[in-house]
């Protein structure tokens, strides 16, 4: 489904699901092929019922697995699929296909009264991309602490903290500048290191950055 269910319903992303189900069945009726016989509008009933159907499947669905779907550009808890314009589900796609200058101007341009936990997460993303991993770390912690029950934010914030721990002794700064001494080898550690972490924020994102892993 490319469409966000929770609009399809009409009930917002905090709704409890007693809300939804009520919202669910009202539809239902408003939908049921029996309010339509033998009126012209039967095949539009019977798309949005089916719309309705698979969009009350995917909610309970995803809530009972205690995971919401991303590829709306929202993800479970308070965050939206938009602010001020701006698609978050086009900042992901971006980023997937490697336009990161392009994302880092959308998440830009979204006034700092209306950054949400999904802007934080792709703003930790985008800085991930471009070897800012200081700022990554820090990004990806403030969306993990605004959706603390959020799997996609802690699993980056956790393995960034442990690529970030990992490095901790003779490690380089933010900004490229050697701290101690360092060998050829353990720059070719640390970039493999940076490489694997970046493929599983890639695949969180929904992309594949290393094919065989």
């Amino acid at each position: 489904m490319n469409k966000d269910p929770y609009q399809i319903l009409g009930v917002s992303r905090n709704a409890s699901d007693d809300e939804i189900k009520k919202a669910y069945k009202e539809l239902v009726r408003k939908y049921h092929p029996d309010q339509y016989q033998d009126n012209p509008l039967s095949d539009v009933a019977e798309e949005k019922m089916a719309e309705v159907n698979e969009a009350y499947d995917e909610i309970m669905n995803s809530r009972r697995s205690g995971s919401e779907s991303y590829s709306y550009g929202y993800s479970s808890g308070s965050s939206s699929s938009s602010s001020n314009g701006v698609s978050y589900g086009e900042v992901r796609q971006m980023i997937q296909s490697g336009r990161i200058t392009d994302a880092d101007m959308k998440l830009d341009s979204v006034p700092e009264n209306s950054r949400n936990s999904e802007w934080f997460f792709l703003k930790g993303s985008v800085c991930y991309s471009r070897g800012w991993l200081g700022e990554a770390s820090r990004y990806f912690g403030i969306a993990a602490q605004m959706e603390p029950n959020n799997p996609e934010y802690n699993a980056a914030n956790n393995r960034m903290n442990m690529n970030m721990n990992g490095n901790m002794n003779g490690s380089r700064n933010v900004y490229g500048a050697s701290q101690t001494y360092r060998s050829s080898s353990d720059d070719c550690c640390d970039g493999l290191s940076a490489l694997c972490c970046a493929d599983c924020c890639c695949e969180m994102m929904g992309g594949d950055l290393i094919p065989c892993c």
